[in-house]
């Protein structure tokens, strides 16, 4: 039987590579890993929910949303949709535990940004920053 981390880790490290393979020529896997590395904080910052919405609403950055629903599958449901229903609608209890699930799923994802994808917090996307603050003061 393996551990939430294992199945975490395991999971995480596919998708990663997947992505790397599919995104390679625009190196759009570096945004994926960017927001990898600042969503943590995010939902440290606003909360889950609204961490959550601010990446579900930047449709027009696919990539990210990708990481949206690689997560939702990470931690066990279908797809984004499921998992902010699921978060919107959730109980105190509910709700402090999907954070720490998706945050122990989010410190995979940053270590195979870092590992496979090269992305380290130092170089993630400036652009980000602006857009993130923009959540933050909302």
């Amino acid at each position: 039987m393996l551990t939430r981390d294992q199945k975490y880790a395991s999971t995480v490290y596919d998708q990663v590579c997947k992505v790397k393979i599919e995104k390679q020529e625009k190196q759009e896997y570096k945004k994926y890993g960017a927001m990898a590395h600042k969503l943590p904080i995010l939902i440290y910052t606003v909360g889950l929910v609204r961490a959550l919405e601010f990446v579900n609403a930047r449709a027009k950055k696919p990539i990210q949303q990708r990481l949206l629903e690689d997560i939702a599958v990470t931690v066990g449901y279908h797809n984004t949709d499921t998992l902010l229903k699921i978060v919107r609608s959730a109980d105190l209890s509910s709700y402090m535990l999907l954070t720490r699930q998706i945050l122990a799923a989010l410190l995979w994802y940053k270590r195979f940004a870092q590992s496979v994808l090269g992305v380290e917090a130092s170089n993630s996307d400036p652009t980000l920053d602006g857009e993130v603050s923009d959540a933050e003061s909302e």
